[in-house]
């Protein structure tokens, strides 16, 4: 459950901000995000409102992640590995223990979700019957 004693809301910056200065390093996952992501300035603040809603139960975080992430090209699950590695290495740097394990506990989950959306939206007939 999301709690706001978990952590601070300048801890969700750093986690936030530390990832994704990973990702945009990572000459994997690097280019597939910038090709993707127009404007960091505005990507930036809706991350952030995202994981302070998942952790600290803000609810500030607006939007539907699945549809955005289906409509990617090639995704494959080596790449979600990706992610969660680096996420996993963003969080065991971060001084307070308990926002990095509740945080990766979260990014595994949110990894296997939009990893089953996604081959769901490309190839419908993967759906169980009666399945709609």
């Amino acid at each position: 459950m999301p709690s706001a004693e978990l952590c601070t809301e300048a801890e969700i910056v750093e986690l936030v901000y530390g990832f994704y200065d990973r990702v945009r390093l990572d000459p994997v996952l690097g280019p597939i995000f910038e090709s993707h992501v127009q404007d960091w300035d505005a990507h930036m603040p809706k991350m952030v409102d995202f994981w302070s809603s998942a952790l600290r139960g803000t609810g500030r975080f607006r939007g539907a992640p699945m549809p955005k992430h289906a409509a990617l090209p090639g995704l494959t699950v080596e790449l979600f590995q990706r992610w969660l590695m680096l996420f996993g290495q963003t969080t065991d740097a971060m001084p307070n223990v308990a926002l990095g394990e509740r945080a990766k506990d979260l990014a595994k989950r949110i990894a296997q979700s939009l990893w089953y959306g996604y081959q769901m939206s490309q190839d419908a007939s993967r759906l169980p019957v009666g399945a709609v």
